[in-house]
């Protein structure tokens, strides 16, 4: 085998692991803005953790739902009041998408960016960030809101990561020009921001800051190229929606997943071109 085909299965298992993992944060950050991260399951019951399968424990065992006074019976019933027989609740325990989903588009992705860059060094930084786009992507899909804890850490992690990655040798890209672009795209979705409030949210511009990173790492045209990406990619879906009939013009989307599809697109593009 390859040295390039084993980075490249390694890049998949890499990518199917860290999704089967999503599901669990993706439900506790899916609150909607204002309110805080979810704690409990649908029916109350404490979740403990943010990494795993969108499961409860003890709803899959037939608990009764927080409050409830009944207690279930062994087939996972609870008594009707009426006299009628017992009522029967779900015991599944899964209270969110599985974890097919976020396994199939973080290993795709994983597998991409491997096949682009090779057996360069910033491939382990591609492969580490990979995950939590696949997270943000999920999140602001279902409740239009891209989480602090997820975005300021992931630019920060970004230029650490891209900074010791430049110590390494054969790598194919600038720390220095990561580091301008952070602040020339924060900058330039800041100001975005400042002249359209309702068109460009404020957690846009803080998952900016790590975009700016990753496309700066391989030059200006990169991140030229990603930032036209993603606004093209927004252009096109709002305007199927519009001949679609399911949106208006001034009808507000999700623009994180087309900003994180254009970085994607661009880092695909700098590292086949580095």
């Amino acid at each position: 085998m390859s040295v390039e085909l084993l980075v490249l299965v390694v890049a998949v298992l890499w990518g199917a692991a860290t999704g089967a993992l999503l599901p669990r944060a993706a439900y506790r950050f899916s609150a909607p803005s204002g309110e805080p991260w979810r704690d409990t399951c649908p029916a109350g019951h404490p979740l403990r953790g943010w990494l795993g399968p969108a499961r409860c424990a003890r709803c899959a065992h037939g608990a009764v739902p927080a409050g409830t006074a009944p207690g279930p019976d062994r087939a996972g019933a609870l008594p009707d009041d009426a006299g009628e027989g017992p009522v029967r609740v779900p015991v599944t325990g899964g209270y969110g998408p599985g974890a097919a989903g976020p396994v199939l588009v973080t290993a795709l992705v994983c597998a991409a960016l491997a096949a682009a860059t090779g057996t360069r060094p910033e491939l382990a930084v591609w492969l580490l960030l990979a995950p939590a786009g696949v997270l943000l992507t999920v999140v602001d899909l279902r409740v239009r809101r891209l989480p602090d804890p997820l975005t300021l850490p992931l630019a920060g992690a970004a230029l650490a990561l891209l900074g010791v990655t430049a110590l390494v040798p054969e790598h194919a890209g600038e720390w220095t020009t990561a580091a301008l672009g952070t602040f020339a795209l924060g900058a330039g979705y800041f100001a975005l921001f400042l002249i359209n409030p309702a068109g460009m949210a404020f957690g846009d511009v803080k998952l900016a800051l790590g975009a700016g990173a990753v496309l700066g790492w391989y030059g200006w045209p990169t991140l030229m190229l990603g930032t036209f990406a993603g606004f093209l990619l927004g252009a096109v879906y709002g305007g199927a929606l519009v001949v679609a009939g399911r949106a208006g013009r001034g009808t507000a989307i999700a623009f994180g997943p087309f900003l994180l599809g254009g970085a994607f697109l661009g880092v695909l593009a700098g590292a086949y071109a580095a």
